[in-house]
């Protein structure tokens, strides 16, 4: 967490620093849209995925809906921790659906990962909040 603050205290311009915060946002957003027009298109690789789980493709539309609208409060900077929060919410079930199924990890965990060092990075005020001593 100490690498936001030094993020924000290095002789980068604004300029700088806010290309890299959009970025890694555009990134993030890249991912996540992705993965939600594969649930909203529920062409036959995304249908056969959500079988694996155990899921419909109703409900498998509906998670596409629930990341579409996280990303989009993520992007708008004045909801974007709110936005982070419900995409490390969503990633989190992903990766214990992906234990309960004996699925492979590593995805959801970079996934989470770089979805959390973004946020850090975007957000300075998040770091602040998750290290501080009150």
């Amino acid at each position: 967490m100490q690498f936001a603050s030094s993020f924000k205290s290095t002789n980068m311009s604004t300029k700088t620093r806010n290309i890299i915060n959009w970025v890694l946002a555009g990134l993030v957003a890249f991912i996540f849209i992705g993965s939600a027009i594969g649930k909203l298109t529920a062409n036959a690789e995304a249908l056969e995925a959500a079988a694996k789980f155990g899921l419909n493709a109703t409900t498998y539309k509906i998670l596409g809906v629930i990341e579409l609208l996280s990303v989009g409060l993520f992007l708008y900077p004045r909801t974007g921790i709110l936005g982070t929060l419900l995409l490390v919410a969503y990633m989190g079930g992903a990766i214990s659906t992906h234990v309960e199924f004996a699925q492979p990890l590593i995805a959801p965990i970079i996934i989470s990962a770089f979805l959390w060092i973004a946020a850090v990075i975007r957000f300075p005020e998040l770091s602040k909040r998750l290290i501080s001593n009150q």
